[in-house]
């Protein structure tokens, strides 16, 4: 009989050849320290994950519609598909913990329940990430934010479709790596305020066609004396030859747009258009 994907759960002994195998890679890999590793999952699995992914109409989505970001996000584990739940779950489990802290040599990794910033994503056609780097601390936990770790889930990308994970340098002068979303390949980089990473340029997949994934989030009671710093959000930069980034009210808006829950952006949307219709 099939493994379907309620019966799958990670195990210690499945995930420690990774980790021997990519330990080294990730403390030395440059710009700053990552591993991408693909065929993670057995491709049944990640299969019905897969199946289970909403499109942008199936689902309550935050819509990120700004300068910096056009995407949709879903961390509410209440509004996703069971097999989505199970298998986030499993990337928060103690078995994946332990093997995480045995890739990295970062311990006392602890999991983000609440998926803040992580859960689903999904890129339609036009959409991007600027390039950034994370926030450093989560505010309702007050824990250092150290790793992200990210699965993606597309089928058959093209190459000219774009939307490759840029890893950039510390002078922001050029994007050491890009990586391709392909089905089933993860990817874990080390989350410091000079990890700048994204995928910047909009989009080119066929209509219809997303860019799908999963993203986690990982952090400790403290972190190295160099990596400190005062608390920030996302520190967003600007590439070669980009327009600067959005200041004051600029920013302030898309802040605003950010906090505002898809509902209220919506009815204020519809009374915009109403007004200028003359209604």
């Amino acid at each position: 009989m099939p493994q379907t994907v309620f019966d799958y759960y990670f195990d210690r002994e499945t995930l420690q050849p990774f980790a021997e195998k990519y330990r080294g890679s990730f403390q030395t890999a440059q710009p700053f320290r990552h591993v991408v590793i693909d065929d993670f999952l057995p491709a049944e699995i990640l299969r019905a994950v897969v199946n289970a992914f909403p499109k942008p109409g199936d689902a309550d989505w935050q819509r990120f519609d700004a300068s910096q970001e056009v995407k949709l996000a879903l961390a509410d584990e209440v509004l996703m598909p069971t097999p989505l739940r199970h298998i986030l779950q499993q990337f928060n489990s103690g078995p994946f913990l332990d093997f995480l802290e045995d890739l990295t040599g970062i311990s006392g990794l602890l999991p983000d329940p609440h998926l803040v910033g992580g859960g689903l994503h999904q890129i339609v056609r036009g959409g991007f990430l600027k390039v950034h780097a994370d926030f450093n601390r989560h505010r309702r936990l007050g824990v250092d934010r150290r790793l992200n770790v990210l699965l993606y889930l597309n089928d058959d990308w093209d190459e000219s479709w774009g939307g490759h994970l840029e890893l950039w340098d510390r002078g922001m002068t050029k994007a050491v790596h890009r990586i391709a979303p392909l089905f089933n390949r993860f990817v874990v980089f080390a989350t410091t305020d000079h990890s700048y990473h994204g995928h910047p340029d909009p989009l080119r997949s066929p209509e219809g066609v997303t860019r799908r994934s999963l993203a986690w989030y990982y952090y400790t009671n403290g972190r190295p004396a160099d990596e400190v710093s005062p608390d920030h959000t996302t520190l967003f930069q600007a590439r070669p030859g980009e327009a600067v980034r959005p200041s004051g009210l600029a920013r302030a808006q898309d802040i605003a747009r950010r906090a505002t829950p898809p509902l209220l952006i919506d009815a204020a949307r519809t009374l915009r258009s109403r007004r200028h219709a003359g209604h």
